[in-house]
């Protein structure tokens, strides 16, 4: 409902979700999630952003609409459509509007709203969608002008990214057609506005931000290909472009020297449009290829230091470095003098370690680290310059490094002439060898193919070691997370004596006050810990590792401790992977360090903010259990006793991130067990059937799995003491059944219902079980389904008898029988896959065919040929994958919006259970034996079946699996 009272509360909540206290803002962030599915709830967040006079609730508001458009807006199907069909309308019809009218914060988040929903609904339900803002274009007004181009900015931005396909081409040529045009027309309209409004300050920020989104969107149209329009526009675009590259507005620049201002926005968004022209279009950009470089290059020497810059300077570099890779660009680099003035002018300025880098280093460790390790967006300079080096060494190796081999040189010769003060020549020496050296790369090896010309173990030994083994490991910090990286960049290069040496050195940097420093540590020790030697066993072994086993799982939990580090990601998976490098050799240390996890545990579950940390710290929680109850089951015991209680909170407070965890590790710890299935666990077993758990997507792999474990150690006590939960728990399959997505989870837990209860406990349910499975054929036959079904009735067959199959399914229907074997078994088994699936299709079709009476003596009979001939072909012919056309898009696991997906845990992992074991070794041979059996009680009839109608080859194969069974056909 629409009315003042309702307007009121929803103010007041969204109010308290802006309160710190989680006392009070937990309760009103669920109360906002408990009623977003109702009618009318999206209307009344926008009623509140439009109408609100606090600013603040205004854009709170904002914001949760966004999230909620983010989580509830996708359909997926077979789950119900959180959003109602009137609530999507009317959002369509008043988005537009409200976003362009909004102050700018506002617009952001109504930007990203519109930009969600055109992603699912854009073209084809949301037509007008682009005529209703390029209309806008005409209004005069800028701010509304800007928030339309901001809207299709986000709107085609995943042009940059999409797979080709004829869906894309077809929207993409829909959006130049209304777009392309008017955005053209804007351009040139936009630039003449600048020249009239030159003196304006304020008139020319607005104007500078429009061309930066005009050109920003150049890119994402041209991304995917030339567009004719563009091609035969190219000489406006170009030449504009150009004079904007060169215009230097005395009235845009700014003091700051941190922040982009926005002359460095728009010509760094040129630098780019150029360089995607220069690489993708080359013979069509061609003949404007010459006066980009030279203004680019004069940009490049007249660009000063300053972080604000660094963008501009980031993106001006790459548009040369993918200039000079290019074969036919390679004259314009050819010269020795352009070649030294390029490495004196741009790359090695570029290459220093600057103040603000140093400030990062010290100060924000995190940003720094994302932004030297792992490569993030942050273009920094340093990046830009490597990758020129790397171009530049494509064709021009031999001189590039001449060059640079004087200058890394004289760097180290002014560092050692005073090493406290030119420390950061030393730096830039090292980041230039680094450079220079790395050919290719890839995240597993590091350096995979390095610069012959340059030798690697000698720098190592000569420049690296020594920093590594000062004795003070505080001292130059950045030089010494400099050797540590040089370490991890080149250990595919390093003999592994020189990797060896380093191991301890790296240990005692675990202890260093320098975040920096010891996460680099850190990272390179998990790095050196997955390397492989000789037959794929790891290079570095336990025993090698014995002398610092306990001093680096020592540093290891104290780096923990230091400020700034309680959830460092990089330390967790180094203490994950050295429990698995060190298997047994930590079981000593596990009663210690298992006390200090799981208090790890309990205080970030109370906030979780740092998935990668989180996930880490569960894998070494799993590894823990693993290696030390592989020693010594018992052990199991004292594992629960530390863990239950964190475990029994995170799933009271319901930490949504944590649960999808919880459940692997328990499944974990009690498919240990070996007795019966301990109280503490059968207490929880009803609170595991609550729909509510099972609304998640991503809650639902491990908890199949977890139920499993509870259906194979404890089946007979669910079924004495817990009878009245096994409705619930057919009500989970059920549930799971009717999802394309989820179905094959629903057979999991089947299969562990059918194989593990006594049989006497859920006789009352078979034959809905049954009626079920064949109402979700009926409905929705996909092969993922077809395949599961295959194994369940088989294996049914296997643990039940073949009469008792044939009777069910005829019991529900007369001759229904005889359609499943000729409608489904027949013609799909060929699909199965995986070994044990095949195997229990295998034995199963065996009993059907060797001791079901019905198959020899009615209407069936007529099928009990080509059922064989399907087993044979079973055992010899190559497994049909082939999938409908109509099919491909199912089995994506498509987790809309903020919902958790499942993570699983690779120390988690489960064995594969054959629920037929031993029993059957070879299926092939059990076929030929019950043959024979079958074969002594009719004399006669299977000889003359198999000769009047089993094609030669199939014969051929049969012949030959008797003769293995050293059996005869009577």
């Amino acid at each position: 409902m629409l009315n003042d009272g309702n307007l009121q509360t929803l103010t007041e909540y969204l109010q308290k979700t802006l309160i710190p206290d989680p006392a009070v803002r937990r309760p009103a962030e669920k109360f906002l999630e408990s009623v977003e599915g109702n009618q009318n709830y999206p209307i009344l967040l926008l009623t509140v952003l439009e109408k609100s006079q606090d600013e603040v609730i205004r854009v709170c508001a904002a914001v949760t609409f966004k999230n909620y458009i983010k989580r509830n807006w996708r359909i997926v199907e077979d789950e119900p459509n959180k959003i109602s069909d009137p609530d999507r309308t009317a959002i369509k019809a008043n988005i537009v509007n409200l976003m362009l009218t909004s102050p700018e914060q506002i617009q952001k988040q109504l930007s990203d709203a519109i930009s969600i929903i055109g992603r699912e609904d854009f073209p084809q339900k949301w037509p007008d969608l682009l005529t209703e803002m390029v209309t806008r274009f005409q209004s005069g007004d800028f701010h509304i002008i800007n928030g339309v181009l901001r809207t299709a900015h986000s709107l085609f931005k995943r042009y940059r990214h999409e797979f080709k396909s004829n869906e894309l081409w077809s929207e993409i040529k829909l959006v130049l057609d209304t777009f392309a045009q008017p955005l053209t027309e804007l351009f040139k309209a936009t630039i003449d506005l600048c020249q009239t409004h030159a003196t304006d300050v304020n008139a020319l920020k607005v104007l500078f931000s429009s061309l930066t989104l005009i050109s920003k969107l150049f890119y994402s149209l041209n991304f995917q290909d030339l567009p004719e329009f563009f091609e035969d526009n190219m000489e406006t675009w170009m030449t504009n472009f150009h004079n904007l590259l060169t215009l230097d507005n005395k009235l845009l620049q700014t003091d700051d020297e941190e922040e982009a201002g926005l002359l460095e926005l728009l010509k760094s968004q040129i630098c780019d449009n150029a360089a995607l022209y220069a690489q993708k279009y080359d013979e069509e950009f061609q003949p404007y290829l010459p006066r980009f470089v030279t203004a680019i290059w004069n940009l490049l020497v007249t660009t000063g230091q300053e972080v604000k810059y660094d963008l501009l300077v980031s993106n001006a570099i790459q548009f040369l470095a993918s200039v000079c890779e290019r074969p036919h660009y390679k004259h314009l680099f050819e010269d020795q003098n352009v070649l030294t003035s390029i490495c004196e002018k741009v790359i090695v300025p570029n290459m220093e370690f600057r103040s603000a880098d140093e400030e990062a280093f010290e100060d924000n460790a995190e940003e720094y680290i994302i932004r030297d390790l792992e490569g993030s967006d942050i273009d920094t300079r340093r990046r830009a310059a490597c990758d020129l080096v790397r171009g530049l060494c494509k064709f021009f190796e031999g001189p590039v490094t001449g060059i640079f081999s004087g200058y890394v040189n004289s760097m180290l010769t002014e560092y050692a002439k005073n090493p406290g003060v030119n420390w950061k020549h030393k730096d830039a020496a090292i980041y230039l060898v680094t450079s220079l050296a790395s050919k290719a790369q890839t995240q597993k090896h590091g350096i995979t193919q390095a610069n012959e010309l340059v030798n690697l173990c000698e720098f190592f030994v000569n420049h690296i070691l020594v920093d590594l083994k000062s004795p003070n490991v505080n001292e130059f910090p950045v030089l010494k997370a400099d050797a540590i990286k040089y370490v991890m960049t080149f250990r595919s290069q390093l003999p592994k004596e020189q990797l060896l040496e380093a191991v301890p050195l790296l240990v005692a940097h675990l202890q260093t006050e320098s975040i920096v420093q010891h996460t680099y540590a850190a990272h390179s020790l998990e790095r050196l810990f997955t390397m492989r030697g000789a037959n794929n066993a790891t290079l570095i072994t336990p025993a090698e590792m014995a002398p610092f086993t306990e001093q680096l799982l020592n540093n290891l939990f104290k780096a923990l401790a230091i400020p700034g580090s309680s959830e460092n990601e990089y330390i967790m998976k180094a203490i994950m992977r050295s429990f698995s490098l060190l298997q047994d050799a930590i079981v000593p240390y596990i009663p210690t360090l298992i006390g200090q996890l799981t208090h790890k545990l309990l205080l970030v579950s109370k906030n979780p903010s740092k998935p990668h940390f989180n996930h880490y710290l569960f894998e070494s929680l799993c590894l823990s259990i693993r290696i030390t109850c592989k020693a010594n089951r018992d052990t199991v015991g004292s594992f629960e006793e530390a863990l239950f209680p964190v475990f029994t909170e995170i799933l009271q407070n319901d930490v949504q991130e944590f649960v999808p965890y919880v459940f692997q590790v328990m499944s974990l710890l009690l498919e240990i067990h070996t007795s019966s299935i301990p109280s503490s666990y059968m207490a929880l077993f009803p609170h595991l059937l609550q729909p509510a758990l099972w609304e998640r997507t991503g809650n639902i792999p491990p908890l199949v799995r977890l139920l499993q474990a509870y259906l194979e150690k404890g089946a007979t006590t669910i079924a004495s003491t817990a009878a009245d939960k096994i409705p619930g728990l057919l009500g989970v399959f059920q549930k799971l059944i009717a999802s394309k997505a989820n179905d094959h989870q629903g057979f999991y837990l089947l299969n562990s219902i059918v194989e593990q209860m006594p049989p006497d406990s859920i006789t009352q349910y078979r034959k809905q079980i049954f009626i079920l499975l064949f109402q979700r054929l009926q409905s929705s036959k996909t092969t993922k389904f077809v395949k599961s079904f295959l194994v369940f009735i088989n294996l049914y067959c296997v643990k039940y008898g073949a009469i008792a199959l044939q009777e069910i399914f005829d019991g529900i229907q007369p001759k229904m029988f005889g359609m499943v074997v000729e409608k489904i078994i027949i013609p799909e088994v060929q699909k199965v896959s995986g070994q044990v699936e095949k195997k229990i299709c295998a034995v199963g079709i065996t009993k059907i065919l060797t001791e079901c009476p019905a198959m020899m003596d009615t209407e069936y009979t007529k099928l009990w040929t080509p059922l064989l001939q399907a087993l044979i072909g079973l055992f010899e012919l190559p497994e049909d994958d082939s999938i409908p056309d109509d099919e491909h898009f199912i089995d994506i696991e498509d987790t809309p919006g903020y919902q958790t997906a499942f993570s699983q845990l690779a120390f988690a992992g489960k064995k594969e259970h054959d629920p037929i074991g031993d029993a059957v070794n070879n299926p092939k041979i059990l076929l030929a034996q019950s043959l024979h059996k079958l074969s002594t009680a009719c004399p006669g009839r299977v000889p003359s079946m198999l000769s009047t109608s089993l094609p030669a080859e199939a014969l051929q194969f049969l012949q030959g699996y008797l003769q293995a069974a050293t059996v005869q056909l009577v």
